[in-house]
């Protein structure tokens, strides 16, 4: 009998490619569901599968509880693992695969293009055209402002090539610090957080979401920035606190703020950061371009096929004893 392999991302199903011929070929029976899926939905179906292909779905101790010991293995497609409680799996002796190292350039591009459109208020102007407004506002040049990076990892690295591309010294900081890429790219090593907060004109986050960065970005870092300082957020909506962010928009102390996530996805309509001045969001697409896409939905595709045929070719996040 087959495996049944529940997928849930969007963003794979949506997005034509070879993976899917992969799946296919796989043999596997798969059941599809519309993620991200709550913890509820995930309760309803665990217990019936032998894998899940999965995105940003809430994968809890109670999921897997319920999913074992049927469960063998979970592919995530992309690399935030945050929704899943991997020290659980490991507990459980549950492999957690995922796809580091396929779509670093296409959010790094998605970051751009948020600072890009704050600092020249195309989203604004555009949609008064759109209205029969010629609207014409003053923008700003990001040629000489200080980008200051936090995380540089993958995807911080490619955001400190694009800044160096436009003329913006960078800074950046990171725990686990790559000094040859810093030389090579003329990267300056800050000594920590609240260094890169008090000198960027452009703070961009690059980090994973943990205990220790949930709500990094609060009223009291914000105190310590530059006045007028533009924040991107491309990783996680939680590692912003809202309402202090919305507030700091409101002031005016920070002069804009660009996200790809939020701290809930979907968001309500009165989400505050959705009407906030200088504020533009979407809806999380900094890695669904076609390109990425494909690479993320292939890594993850291979991981299960790989793991379930014995093959070694899979990445695997967490790390136990056999």
């Amino acid at each position: 009998m087959s495996e049944r392999i529940l997928l849930t991302t969007t963003s794979y199903q949506d997005t034509p490619g070879p993976h899917h011929d992969l799946l296919a070929a796989a043999g596997f029976e798969v059941v599809r569901e519309r993620g991200p899926l709550p913890e509820s939905r995930m309760l309803e179906l665990a217990g019936e599968f032998d894998a899940f292909l999965c995105g940003d779905d809430a994968i809890t101790q109670a999921v897997i509880d319920k999913s074992l010991p049927r469960l063998k293995v979970l592919s995530k497609y992309g690399i935030g693992l945050d929704k899943i409680d991997v020290e659980y799996a490991t507990s459980k002796k549950l492999p957690v695969l995922f796809t580091p190292g396929v779509n670093h350039t296409t959010v790094a591009e998605h970051t751009f293009g948020l600072l890009i459109g704050i600092t020249k208020h195309i989203v604004t102007v555009a949609a008064a055209a759109r209205q029969g407004e010629w609207k014409r506002v003053t923008g700003h040049e990001i040629l000489g402002k200080t980008m200051g990076i936090i995380g540089l990892g993958r995807i911080g690295k490619e955001v400190a090539i694009r800044a160096k591309a436009f003329g913006m010294p960078v800074i950046a900081y990171d725990i686990y610090w790559d000094g040859a890429f810093a030389e090579e790219h003329g990267v300056t090593r800050c000594d920590s957080m609240d260094d890169v907060l008090k000198q960027a004109d452009v703070v961009s986050l690059h980090c994973f979401l943990s205990d220790e960065t949930r709500g990094m970005i609060n009223t009291a870092k914000i105190a310590e920035m530059r006045d007028g300082v533009i924040v991107l957020n491309c990783a996680r909506g939680e590692l912003v606190e809202t309402a202090d962010m919305a507030a700091a928009l409101e002031s005016g102390k920070v002069g804009g703020y660009g996200a790809d996530v939020l701290d809930e996805e979907p968001p309500p309509a009165d989400h505050p950061l959705l009407h906030a001045p200088n504020s533009v969001i979407t809806s999380h697409i900094g890695s669904r371009t076609y390109e990425s896409v494909v690479r993320q939905a292939s890594r993850a595709t291979l991981n299960l096929i790989n793991f379930l045929k014995g093959d070694p070719d899979f990445i695997q996040a967490n790390k136990f004893e056999s």
